[in-house]
């Protein structure tokens, strides 16, 4: 499956349930293939990274906000994390970054879990 394939696919996937794309990881390689071929990536912060993977959010239960960090890959792995309502914009994208290094970890072939 290619690469923009499996972009769109995912993004389908999660839409089909709620999730909203709220940001893309990608290495220079991938967002050279997918760059002028997929509209939602002009919607959506892309960063440069290590690894390719799509930020997605939805709302929670109890005022809460949602968010995963899924692997753009065939294998099925994410990270989850839920955010209370008070919580600041500093304190949201501290653990976003912690999630990408768990992510990161994981591919390297640790645990992906950091700290526990």
């Amino acid at each position: 499956m290619t690469r923009l394939h499996l972009f769109q696919e995912l993004v389908a996937t999660y839409r089909k349930y709620g999730w909203e794309l709220k940001g893309v990881l990608l290495t220079p390689t991938t967002q050279a293939e997918l760059s002028g071929r997929e509209s939602d990536l002009a919607a959506v912060p892309v960063k440069d990274s290590s690894f390719d993977a799509l930020w997605f959010s939805r709302p929670s239960h109890q005022n809460r906000e949602a968010w995963e960090l899924r692997l753009l890959a065939e294998t099925q792995y994410a990270l989850f994390e839920s955010f209370e309502p008070d919580e600041t914009e500093e304190q949201r994208d501290e653990m976003k970054q912690e999630m990408e290094a768990r992510m990161r970890d994981y591919l390297s072939g640790g645990t992906g879990e950091r700290g526990h």
